[in-house]
């Protein structure tokens, strides 16, 4: 039988994403499955017969039956979850899941239930979210009086899990609100509480934290299939400014905090044991994303160069930035001129989708400089990288000629990296 989400997801009418199965033999159950699907089978727990089937995007878990049923799903964590679909079409239902579906009602089976796995606290504004119920007043009472009572946090793999249901999901703005509602953002992601109430003025007209929720919200209305990684450094792209702030007279500053913030998201995302390529994506975009956009085509041509790696992430993120900020300095005017230079790094990306082909090889640049392995060699190549970018040199003739200028000129010189 189905039991559990899987359950609940067929009697709202939607097919599971995961397909959770009690059987009387789980291990015989998931052989019958992957011979009649494919794909692969393993044992998860194969003492307690634990099983899982892979089959393309089709995830199925078997345990055994229980030998109390009801009682199993009383040790549930929302009365949504505790069902149970027999093969006859017969629904096991104890705790009225089915009758808080039709109400879109979240309730939780007990408080002790919650207590019994943390994670389920966070479950509740993910489910919340993502199946669009509300958490009935009483279980909201009770996930915001466990957030608070120092319970141990769950592993950082699970809470990791989480958290991108709940980012992926088209209202992941909401969400972030949700756990800042319920006291969960002070457990997991307590670096962006700090910019709650922090004003910024100038372009801006929401404090730093209702910013960052706006900057996702506005991404991902213009770009609904935004990946994890852009959605974490628009979320995060101004976490470093509680800790970067300044005041000259009676002006606020928020210097360095693009870089301060690529360094503490990395942190963040460390802790979450994010995989290693995403968080340092994040922080890269992070620390990119208040550099200047070009006012011109040459100008453009550099910002694509040095920064293509990120592109067009990077603009999907500084769009979102300016979008939500909307402040009294903002205008028409202003929000032109924006679009403008995001139009003219989108031509120079279409009209050189690639770097040109190296003109001069490392050992070229060597023997033409007279320089000895090391730092220099690689100024000079990144300068003459860009020079073929911009189209200063096409050949390696040019090349050369050009080498020997710069070098004459700037021979310590090294482009922004």
């Amino acid at each position: 039988m189905l039991v559990g989400g899987a359950a609940r997801d067929l009697v709202r009418g939607g097919l599971p994403k995961d397909w959770d199965w009690a059987a009387p033999q789980p291990k015989a159950a998931a052989e019958t499955l992957t011979a009649h699907l494919g794909g692969a089978m393993f044992a998860l727990d194969e003492v307690r017969g634990y099983y899982r089937v892979v089959s393309g995007h089709e995830q199925h878990d078997f345990v055994p039956l229980p030998a109390d049923l009801n009682a199993d799903l009383r040790r549930r964590d929302f009365t949504v979850n505790a069902l149970a679909l027999h093969p006859d079409g017969q629904l096991s239902d104890p705790l009225g899941g089915e009758r808080d579906l039709k109400r879109r009602l979240l309730r939780m089976v007990s408080a002790e239930n919650l207590r019994a796995d943390p994670l389920r606290l966070l479950r509740a504004a993910r489910l919340s979210l993502t199946l669009d119920l509300t958490l009935e007043p009483a279980t909201r009472r009770t996930v915001m009086a466990l957030a608070a009572s120092g319970l141990p946090l769950p592993a950082p793999e699970r809470v990791r899990e989480e958290l991108h249901a709940l980012l992926l999901h088209p209202q992941a703005a909401r969400g972030i609100l949700l756990l800042e509602e319920l006291g969960l953002l002070a457990l997991y992601l307590p670096e962006l509480r700090e910019g709650i109430g922090l004003e910024q003025g100038g372009f801006h007209h929401l404090d730093v934290f209702r910013h960052g929720v706006e900057a996702l919200h506005q991404l991902l209305q213009r770009f609904p299939a935004a990946p994890l990684d852009l959605r974490w450094a628009t979320l995060l792209h101004d976490v470093g400014k509680p800790r970067s702030r300044s005041q000259t007279g009676g002006e606020v500053h928020f210097y360095g905090h693009d870089r301060l913030g690529a360094e503490m998201s990395r942190r963040m995302l460390d802790r979450l044991r994010e995989a290693s390529a995403l968080s340092e994506r994040v922080g890269r975009l992070i620390a990119a994303h208040m550099v200047p956009l070009p006012a011109d085509e040459r100008a453009a041509r550099r910002f694509v160069h040095r920064r293509r790696d990120l592109l067009p992430e990077l603009l999907s993120l500084m769009l979102a930035d300016r979008e939500a900020a909307r402040g009294p300095l903002s205008s028409e005017a202003s929000r032109l001129h924006y679009a403008q230079g995001i139009d003219r790094v989108l031509a120079a990306l279409e009209d050189q989708p690639a770097p040109p082909p190296p003109l001069l090889t490392g050992q070229d640049i060597m023997a033409l400089l007279n320089l000895p392995p090391g730092p220099g060699v690689g100024a000079a190549v990144r300068a003459l990288n860009e020079a073929a970018a911009l189209g200063d040199v096409a050949t390696p003739e040019q090349a050369r000629r050009w080498l020997l200028a710069w070098a004459d000129s700037a021979p310590t010189a090294s482009p922004e990296d």
